[in-house]
This record gives structure tokens, sequence and C-alpha cells, in this order.
């Protein structure tokens, strides 16, 4: 039979068999769950021990057949890891840890790195729970890592395990998220208040940002919001981009009405400090228990400016949207006010990529020395707690890096999976400190081999953002710090003689793109002096400079030996390598 080929046969007896230990047992409950597939056939759920470095996942499908779960890249399946497992009809069960060598065909890998917790069958389910390091020493096996993770799911009708299409699904799911909703306080007299637009007609255009002020809540003492979700209206759902909340100052003077956000009228881009934000692909967000958004005292915002993006991109005619923000508060107080820092590169009209780029950096510097002049009083050290990332369609990675005195001294956060579909807020697993002074450097990664055309900065989706939102506490003033590279150098570097900045990225429409010319724009908008500028949540602005300094590379950690099955030759002593211990505890 094929699959006496594929698996090492298991009885049930060998569910006793251990593996590899793991603090997470088979009846222990997994705090995560999400269905990989639009017909809801595929439930996954799934859980893990940051500090062992081991996650769990359980696997339930509508089958009979064999089932597999593994991890897959961008562009292709082929390479992908996949743990395969099922019942036979005479009740043996069958597991293996294996990886996609084409389309359809699987190997077993020569190191066993999946632990068997559990598979059984029933009339309706098959369910395969198992465990597996974060990084084992088998290179088929990919790495679970704080990025985006493209979770490959796949089944069969009988226990022949060859991949169909119509079978076979990806899903980009954050798996390691550090704090779960259940985890965290809930007020008893939480109020839920709406910001939304109201039966706004979406243009029959490609791109529109809607701008509205709406007031917050009207409270009589301090209360602190909590949480936020987005609210969608089903027929416009997949035309919403993002959502985003600015606070305004309150010597403002608003305009009414619905417009353009940035249109021919300048008001109704007033306001600039991120309160809360929602990107496609998000859910609802609960800060931690210690921290909130400040309303009801006379420092606090009174009014906001509700921002919607809507990509229209087949131009639909009479749509209706009354799409917003919900937002959870309470008179019960937490110890500190947030704040969000608003960082990347200076979306316009500096930034650009070129076509056929199989990479391409862009940075966007802050320097965090005029904070306190900025703000009016002194800056205490900013707390970074969780971050939200936004580019477009284009962008394949970001990360946000920290340097102190001239040296580095953390990244931040980053993903180097980041998917445009999947835009979230996360939590950081330890809270990061932020001195005055001290400087930060995002730094964004492109692709656009498919794109025979410039790509520049700017608020549609086939333009490009390079931007990452920092959540804080406690709160300060300022509201964006962001950089962009003096583009007449960048011009004159590409032999392109210009004598302003606007005829500097006119001229990039005239560079011969070549993989060379490519790499030698990535290079000479990294030496440009960058401009910084820093915005206050009152439009105060003030510009410094500064130069982009070198990213120090995060080692990954070691990787898990497997106890079970042969290591390839290859693998013996990896970068980093570690043989796996015993843990115990309770399932």
């Amino acid at each position: 039979m094929a699959h006496d080929l594929l698996f090492r046969l298991f009885p049930l007896l060998a569910l006793a068999a251990p593996l590899q230990s793991n603090r997470l047992g088979p009846t222990s409950r997994l705090r995560y769950s999400r269905f990989l597939d639009p017909s809801n056939v595929i439930f996954l759920r799934w859980d893990f021990d940051l500090e062992a470095e081991i996650i769990s996942f359980e696997l339930q499908v509508r089958t009979a057949g064999w089932v597999g779960l593994g991890v897959t890249n961008r562009y292709t399946n082929v390479g992908s890891d996949l743990v395969v497992g099922g019942v036979l009809p005479n009740g043996n069960v069958y597991f293996s840890d294996q990886h996609l060598v084409n389309g359809d065909t699987l190997k077993e890998d020569g190191s066993q790195d999946a632990e068997l917790l559990g598979l059984t069958e029933d009339a309706v389910y098959t369910t395969m729970r198992f465990s597996r390091p974060f990084r084992s020493c088998d290179p088929p096996d990919l790495d679970i890592t704080s990025d985006t993770v493209r979770v490959l799911a796949a089944y069969g009708l009988d226990d022949t395990p060859k991949l169909d299409r119509e079978r076979t699904f990806v899903k980009s799911i954050f798996l390691l998220q550090v704090v779960h909703p259940d985890d965290l306080d809930v007020p008893e007299d939480t109020i839920i208040h709406d910001l939304e637009i109201t039966d706004f007609l979406i243009p029959e255009d490609d791109t529109t940002y809607a701008c509205t002020f709406l007031p917050l809540p009207i409270v009589s003492e301090k209360h602190h919001i909590y949480k936020f979700e987005p609210k969608l209206v089903y027929h416009s759902e997949t035309m919403v981009h993002h959502i985003l909340v600015y606070a305004c100052g309150n010597a403002s003077v608003l305009p009414t009405g619905i417009s353009d956000c940035y249109g021919a009228d300048p008001a109704f881009s007033l306001c600039s400090q991120v309160i809360v934000g929602w990107a496609v692909g998000g859910t609802s967000y609960q800060f931690p228990d210690d921290v909130g958004v400040s309303i009801g005292t006379p420092l606090d915002p009174q009014w906001i400016r509700l921002e919607i993006h809507y990509s229209n991109f087949n131009n639909l005619p009479g749509v209706y949207d009354s799409s917003g923000i919900c937002v959870y508060y309470t008179s019960q107080l937490r110890k500190y006010d947030m704040g969000i820092l608003q960082l990347g590169f200076f979306t316009f009209p500096i930034h650009f990529i070129p076509p056929g780029a199989e990479s391409f950096l862009s940075y966007g510097l802050c320097r965090t020395e005029k904070f306190e002049e900025m703000n009016g009083a002194p800056v205490p050290d900013i707390q970074v707690y969780g971050y939200l990332l936004h580019t477009h369609l284009a962008g394949r990675a970001l990360q946000a890096v920290q340097y102190r005195n001239g040296t580095q001294l953390r990244t931040i956060c980053k993903d180097d999976s980041y998917d445009f579909n999947l835009q979230e807020t996360r939590d950081l697993p330890s809270r990061v400190e932020i001195k005055p002074g001290d400087e930060l450097l995002v730094e964004c990664h492109y692709q656009t081999l498919d794109h025979d055309f410039m790509t520049f900065g700017g608020p549609s989706t086939i333009n490009e953002m390079c931007l990452i939102f920092l959540f804080y506490y406690p709160r300060n003033n300022i509201s964006n710090c962001m950089g962009y590279p003096d583009i007449i150098y960048v011009a004159h570097e590409l032999g392109e003689e210009v004598s302003d900045s606007m005829e500097g990225i006119m001229a990039m429409n005239n560079v011969e793109w070549t993989p060379e010319s490519i790499k030698k724009a990535e290079k000479a908008c990294k030496e440009a002096q960058q401009t910084v500028i820093i915005k206050t949540i009152d439009e105060a602005v003030e510009n410094t400079t500064g130069w982009i300094p070198d990213i120090i590379p995060t080692p990954r950690g070691p990787c898990l030996e497997s106890l079970g099955g042969k290591l390839q030759a290859q693998d013996k002593t990896p970068a980093g390598f570690r043989p796996s211990q015993a843990l115990t505890g309770p399932p």
C-alpha cells in the first residue's frame, strides 16, 4: 500500500511512547483556535510554551481519511513541512513528520521532530494532536517564530496521503500570541461607544479616504478606553482597507460633515495622534490590564478624526457603508494612560520603490532628542507593550530597531513574513523601554517582481507605505516621528541631474531599472542624510536630521534535536544547536 512507504505505522500503544516531552499534555486546554478553510471543515487549536520553545496543535477535520498540518512560505508549497496522520480501518494509527518534494508528493523526514499526543477518528472527524519544537535541527522543518506564520493544512478522503488542491489550504496566523483575551479583566461597568460613518456612499474610485470628526464619550470624570473592535458592514467589508482614530487637540477648529481626508480642504487632515488603529485582517484588541486611553479630563481629547480607507477596485456603484470602530470604556481606572507613536518612512512624496525588484529596502529614522522640547514637559521613559505593522501589497517584511548612544540595543518588533491581509495589533513578549535621546529605525522590505512601473509612497493600495505604530505608556504629546532620505543626493548617485526634491522624485521615472541600478538606489537611500519630522497632537512640527545606522541581524535561536529518528548528516552541528531536554509538568 502507498502509505506503507510513507509512514512509520504506530499501534495505539504509540500514544504512550514519548518522542519529546512537553508541558502541554494530551488533555491540556489549548487556548487558541481558528478555522483554516472557508467551509469550516478544518479546525485548528493550538498553544505553546515560550520557555520550552514547544508548540502543540490539535487539528480536527471532517474526514475519515488522512490529515496533515505544517508550515509553508509565501511563494510555494514545495519544501513545506507537513505532519501527517490518520487511523486505518483496523484501528491502528499512522503518524509521520514529512515534507513536500513537489506539488503533491510527500517524503518522510530523516529526523522525526513531531510528538504524537493523540489521534482519533469517529463518525464525523479525524482529530490529530501533536507537539513540535519552535525550531528543530531538521532542514525540512520550517521555524515557528514571532512572525506571521503561513499554516498549511490538508486532508484526504482515504488513507493514501497525496495533496489535492481542493483539499489544501494556507492561512496566515500569528501563532505566538503572548496574551489571550481570556486572560484579561473585563470591567463590570463597561460601556460601548460607536465611532462610525453613517450611510456613506462609497465612491466608484479605486481609493477613497473618508474622514469625519466625532466626539468621544462625554463623561463627568476620568474613564479609560480599554478595548476596541472594528464595526464592519458585511457588504462593504472587503472594501475597507483600514480604520484609524486620531485624537484632536482641544484647540483645534474642526470641520463638519464627511470629506476626503487628504483632498482640497486641508482641515479634514487635522489631528495626527493615532489612539486606535485597525487594518485588514485584524480583529478586536484589548489593552493590557494596567493601561488604557484616558478620556474625561481637561488634558484628554474631546474629539477625534475617524479615517476610513476604502478600496473599491471593482468600481462598484451604489454601495453605502456605516463602518467604524467600537470602543469599550470603564470608570475602573488603569495605572497608566497609553499613547501610540507612529514611526516609519514619511509617506509622500519622497518614497519610491523601483519595478522588478526582488528585494528593496526603505528606511525611516526617528530621533527622540527633541521629544521633551516639543512635549512642553519632561518626557518619562516610554514603555512599549504592543505594535501594529503596515505596508501595502509590495511589503514583505518590517522591523523597528532601537539605538542608544550609537549602539544597537535591540529589535523592538519585526515580521519577516508580513502578510498584507493579516494586519493586527500584537503584544510584545516583554515591555521595551525607550529613553529620550534614543534613535528608532524602521526598515521595510519590498518586492516588485510583478511590477513594470514605479511604485511611489501614497495613500492608495497600489502605492506604498512603511509604518510601525508603537503602543506605549505613559502618554505624551508626540504623535509621530518619521524620516525620509535626501532625494537630490539619491538622484545624483543614479546619474540624474536635479535641483530640487520634486525633480529628484520625478527623475526616478527616467532611470533604467536593472538589478544593479536597483541595488545602487537602495544603497544611496541608506547613505543619504535623513530628514526627521516630529509632530505633536497640537500639529506642531519640528525637523531634524540624521544618518541611517547599520542593523545587526538578530541571530536565530538554538534548534532542538529530536530524540526520535536520525539526524541528517548536515544537521548534526547547526549554528545554535542544542540537544533537547526532557520537560515534565502537569498535563
